[in-house]
């Protein structure tokens, strides 16, 4: 678990590396290279451009792993064009702006990602459901009356009926949900966050 909350990280990171240690290829990060007294050392040789490549899907790989955990779209969204960027940059213009583009937005996604993943460890109403992270907190809202009230979902069943505090209706759920919270809630049961069949 520790492993697939990191991928991303990895990828990013060995992304980094690559270049620092290719000064050749990567003409912006010579200097820093230099600075160690790399400016002509070759890590990877003809596999440069090879490797940096597999990081790239490493690190677009990790962020996807964390996607299906925390479900924010925002890290693919800078990381996807910006993987197509460095490949375009690579294959198309043979400008290495493009690439250096790309790196950064490999990096600023991996960012966001590291805040998201943090954010979802950080939830006081989570639990683990069958080995997967779930919320327990749904906002019902009454169809009849509009009543809006914050109830924790049950782990050990699902909860078919619901009587409104306001209006006392008796909600069920509808037809091919599983439960009231399916049906009215904000958040899913936590079977079906979990990826099970309903209850």
């Amino acid at each position: 678990m520790k492993l697939n909350n990191n991928i991303d990280k990895l990828g990013t990171l060995g992304l980094f590396f690559t270049a620092l240690f290719s000064p050749c290829c990567f003409p912006l990060f010579a200097f820093i290279a230099s600075a160690f007294g790399l400016g002509s050392f070759e890590l990877f040789g003809g596999w440069t451009m090879w490797i940096f490549q597999v990081m790239i899907l490493i690190s677009i790989a990790g962020l996807i792993i964390s996607y299906r955990k925390h479900h924010k779209l925002y890290p693919l969204l800078f990381a996807i064009p910006s993987g197509a960027v460095i490949l375009y940059g690579y294959y198309s213009s043979s400008d290495f702006h493009h690439i250096y583009i790309g790196m950064f937005g490999l990096l600023i996604a991996t960012g966001i990602n590291y805040y998201c993943n943090k954010v979802e460890r950080n939830c006081e109403t989570c639990t683990i459901y069958n080995g997967k992270s779930v919320e327990l907190k749904s906002t019902l809202t009454c169809p009849k009356c509009g009543h809006i009230k914050d109830e924790m979902m049950p782990t050990d069943a699902c909860q078919f009926f619901y009587e409104c505090e306001k209006c006392k209706t008796v909600l069920r759920p509808k037809q091919g949900d599983c439960c009231v919270f399916c049906s009215y809630g904000t958040v899913k049961c936590p079977p079906i966050q979990a990826g099970d069949k309903c209850c």
